[in-house]
């Protein structure tokens, strides 16, 4: 078979209308609805669901099950032309659902480049994924979330709608986030979520340097473990450190979030060897 080729089963049904790029593969008993884009080498593996105004970029995976692109779960949904639109490079595993999103909301549901999404996964009506994140079997969110770049949510985990979880940020197992998790942090629990420090060992893996590292737990540290309140803390971290990446990104994120940020900590400061 040609690498340019099309390969639809026989038992799988493509509407017309729909577009698939070429080295696209359509898996036996999957459903392709007339409004779907399909782009180079993607591959659904079979009985996979795409609907309504839907894109799949490149060289994504989808597995048996997924089901992406139906209509939001929100009441005020009445039929409007909204969409969902996931990048390059995707896995989406078994169960996998995905919905469109609402004209109160933007009218979009986005997903980055590089997830990797597993098993039974939801991600609700306008949520906006950004790229290289990691999603354990069952973490589930709201409408309205936002996750940035290289984040891991982990099974079971579940975020309140319009939370924020930021860069770099670890939810452990059975985690539910009703507030907004800052850039570069460890959360575990769900009575209540608690913070842990700094997600070290995520910041390893992602080549952030031993210095950073070092950085970045002084200043949290002060954020979290001092006993300051977050104002008198974001002007003390902005008097003792100087202007770079990881500060401006830590302090841009509290100004910018609107349902407050995670401050219930664990008892004691996290302070194990980096």
């Amino acid at each position: 078979m040609p690498p340019s080729e099309v390969v639809i089963h026989p038992s799988a049904c493509v509407q017309p209308g729909a577009r698939l790029d070429e080295g696209v593969f359509i898996g036996p008993g999957c459903v392709i609805g007339p409004e779907v884009t399909i782009l180079k080498g993607s591959r659904l593996e079979a009985h996979v669901v795409v609907s309504g105004r839907t894109t799949i970029g490149a060289g994504c995976r989808l597995s048996p099950f997924a089901v992406i692109g139906t209509e939001p779960q929100d009441v005020g949904y009445r039929e409007e032309a909204t969409e969902v639109v996931i990048g390059d490079g995707n896995v989406l595993r078994e169960f996998v659902t995905i919905h469109r999103g609402t004209a109160k909301g933007g009218g979009r549901t986005v997903v980055g480049n590089g997830n990797y999404i597993m098993d039974y996964v939801h991600f609700g009506h306008d949520c906006r994924i950004g790229n290289e994140c990691v999603f354990i079997n069952n973490a589930t969110l709201a409408g309205h979330v936002i996750v940035d770049d290289y984040a891991t949510l982990s099974g079971f985990t579940g975020v309140h709608q319009f939370c924020r979880i930021g860069r770099y940020a670890f939810l452990g197992g059975d985690t539910i986030v009703t507030q907004d998790v800052v850039p570069f942090a460890r959360v575990v629990g769900s009575r209540p979520a608690r913070l842990y420090g700094l997600n070290v060992v995520g910041l390893r893996r992602r080549g952030l340097s031993a210095e950073r590292r070092t950085s970045l737990k002084a200043m949290f540290k002060i954020l979290f473990f001092e006993g300051l309140a977050t104002p008198q803390a974001v002007e003390r971290i902005r008097s003792e450190f100087a202007p770079g990446e990881d500060r401006d990104l830590l302090l841009d994120f509290i100004a910018a979030s609107k349902r407050g940020i995670l401050r219930k900590t664990a008892d004691a400061w996290d302070d194990a060897s980096d």
